[in-house]
């Protein structure tokens, strides 16, 4: 979201974290949702106290979030991001609103969220390469998390940082060893996915966990436009729908009870846009 020292308020990050900074105040959306990375390029508490705080501090109220590398969190560089977020940084004491909701998070612990019928996992991607052992505990946590909210009746969506419905760029592939989740969010029939870290803005037909297009499959978003540097893409993938790298800005969703959901990209920096409706199911 936020590039090294960065404080002006006309730079893209600037223009991003005001606009959505205006939405959150006014109580035009129910959350807004990080999915990283939060401050370039080795964040600690003074970082995002000094830097991040002054242009996206006011998103805080409605925030849910998840830590990415290795920007957000890389052991025994940058461990920061959790005692940020539960406003125990020096100088800030402000605390996002999951940490209002359930205390303090631990880099890497998944949660989930229910917004309305909507039922949301949060997954730190991180652990694939800090710590698999750990991640494959959070597959099978997904997996019962998943379960559960399905057995209830909820329309299921699933955030996470590094992309597995992804073009290539000359920086990052896709996040191959992100399988194992993704094999979980289908079998669970997952309808939306929303993860970042491309530098650029993607969406995917209803895909499958083979990157077959199929009418029951997730609509994934790969939305990385907060406002570091945009990167071109390198590969096209059959299962991308839509794609830009030259515009900063966000995506605002509306999700409904039936499960059918709309989505438009906002842009703050730039002139690409992507709107649209999935119906229910």
């Amino acid at each position: 979201m936020n590039g090294p020292k960065t404080t002006k308020t006309d730079s893209p990050s600037g223009l991003n974290g005001a606009a959505i900074t205006r939405l959150v105040q006014n109580n035009e959306v129910d959350a807004f949702l990080g999915l990283g990375d939060f401050q370039y390029d080795i964040a600690q508490c003074e970082d995002y106290v000094d830097y991040w705080a002054r242009l996206w501090g006011g998103t805080m109220p409605k925030l849910y979030w998840v830590s990415a590398p290795s920007h957000d969190w890389r052991p025994g560089r940058n461990e920061d991001l959790d005692n940020f977020m539960n406003g125990e940084c020096p100088g800030s004491e402000a605390k996002a609103a999951i940490n209002q909701e359930r205390g303090f998070i631990e880099n890497g612990q998944p949660y989930s969220k229910e917004f309305g019928n909507w039922h949301f996992a949060f997954l730190s991607s991180a652990q694939w390469r800090y710590d698999k052992t750990k991640a494959m505990e959070t597959t099978k946590w997904l997996d019962d998390d998943l379960a559960a909210a399905k057995a209830a009746g909820k329309h299921l969506a699933v955030v996470y940082h590094d992309p597995y419905f992804t073009s290539n760029t000359e920086e990052h592939e896709r996040a191959a060893e992100l399988k194992p989740w993704i094999d979980v969010m289908w079998k669970h029939r997952v309808r939306l996915t929303l993860s970042g870290s491309q530098h650029n803005y993607e969406r995917s037909c209803p895909v499958n966990n083979e990157d077959e297009c199929v009418d029951d499959g997730m609509t994934a978003f790969q939305v990385s436009t907060g406002g570091i540097g945009l990167r071109s893409f390198a590969t096209l993938p059959s299962y991308i729908e839509k794609r830009f790298s030259d515009t900063h800005g966000f995506l605002r969703m509306t999700l409904r009870e039936d499960g059918s959901f709309d989505w438009n990209f906002v842009p703050t920096s730039g002139s690409g846009t992507d709107s649209g409706t999935r119906s229910a199911p």
